[in-house]
C-alpha cells in the first residue's frame, strides 16, 4: 500500500493584505480618519478578538467593514492592549499584599512598534495595495504605513480570526 503525505503548507492559502499602521491616535479616531480619506465604513465590531495568555484571558477591539461591492473583509485593530493581573506579594512572613501589574499584549510581537494593523480579507490580483498604502500616507495623523509580509511573520496564527 502506498503511504501519501500531505504538507500542511499545501492547504494554506494567503488571500489576505497586511498593512502596518504607526499612529498615536485612539482606534476610533484613526478610523474615523480612515473612513473619511477613503470612503468606506469601518464600525466597532461586537465580536473582539480573543487571546489566551498565563496571566488570563485577554482581548483586542476591531473595527471590521464589509465591502460586498468588492466582495472584501477589512479590520482595523490595535497591535497593543494592556492585560491587568493581580499578583500577592509577601514583603513579611506574615503579611500579604495584592498589587496590580500592568503588562502590555501585543498580537503580533516580533512587529512591537506597530501601533494598528489593517488586515483586508479576500484579495484578488486586482487589489492595488501600494495605492491604498499612498491614500493611508495622507492622512496627517499617521506617521507611517506600509506592506507586511505574512510569509516572514512567526505569530501568523494570531490574524486567524
Amino acid at each position: 500500500m502506498a503511504i501519501i503525505k500531505l504538507q500542511i503548507d499545501d492547504f494554506i492559502s494567503v488571500d489576505y493584505e497586511l498593512i502596518a499602521i504607526h499612529s498615536s491616535l485612539e482606534d476610533y479616531r484613526l478610523a474615523y480618519f480612515i473612513n473619511q480619506k477613503l470612503g468606506i465604513s469601518f464600525e466597532k465590531s461586537e465580536k473582539d478578538i480573543g487571546i489566551q495568555i498565563p496571566e488570563g484571558k485577554s482581548h483586542f477591539t476591531r473595527f471590521v467593514f464589509d465591502d460586498e461591492e468588492n466582495e472584501l473583509y477589512w479590520n482595523l485593530i490595535p497591535n497593543k492592549t494592556k492585560v491587568i493581573s493581580r499578583q500577592t506579594k509577601a514583603p513579611s512572613l506574615f503579611e500579604a499584599t495584592e498589587m496590580e501589574v500592568t503588562t502590555n499584549l501585543f498580537l503580533l510581537p516580533e512587529m512591537k512598534k506597530v501601533d494598528y494593523l489593517i488586515k483586508i480579507e479576500q484579495v484578488d490580483d486586482w487589489f492595488d495595495t501600494e495605492k491604498l498604502v499612498d491614500e493611508l500616507l495622507s492622512i496627517k495623523q499617521i506617521t507611517t504605513a506600509y506592506k507586511l509580509e505574512q510569509n516572514k511573520l512567526k505569530s501568523k496564527n494570531n490574524l486567524i480570526f
